[in-house]
């Protein structure tokens, strides 16, 4: 592609970050909005987010994604959301839309009753056994419809 004044090759842009470091990225369904935003994670964050993808989608094969409100969101077709992603400056955040009901609760409160968070910090140890079987038990769950 060129640019249309200079005759020069355009420059790719890059997503922006909004405040908090987290990617703003177009809404759509399916796999590449969702690795859209894993690549404009910054820093750390875009290797914990290939990560996590690989875990969720390893775990629920049949597992939907999109993006929406700048979050990647996994859910069962037809069924909602169990799960979101979503990169604060120190941290990402997993959300888990019916949290309260898995075992043992992921240990961030939330305003909203059933959801529950777990937050990953630059060099935090991943438990790749207690994450997958918190999206397991989640996957198992009415989705949140959005």
């Amino acid at each position: 592609m060129t640019n249309k004044t200079s005759g020069k090759p355009a420059k790719p842009t890059e997503p922006k970050l909004l405040s908090g470091g987290n990617p703003q990225i177009a809404k759509g369904e399916g796999d590449g909005p969702v690795q859209a935003y894993i690549t404009a994670m910054p820093g750390w964050k875009s290797d914990v987010g290939r990560h996590l993808d690989a875990l969720i989608m390893r775990t629920v094969a049949d597992a939907h994604k999109a993006v929406k409100w700048n979050s990647p969101l996994y859910g069962m077709k037809g069924d909602g959301w169990f799960l979101a992603i979503h990169c604060f400056d120190k941290y990402i955040k997993l959300a888990f839309f019916r949290g309260a009901a898995l075992q043992p609760v992921p240990p961030g409160e939330s305003k909203t009753a059933q959801t529950r968070y777990f937050h990953i910090h630059e060099n935090d140890p991943i438990d790749d056994t207690q994450l997958a079987d918190w999206i397991r038990q989640a996957s198992l769950l009415p989705g949140e419809k959005m």
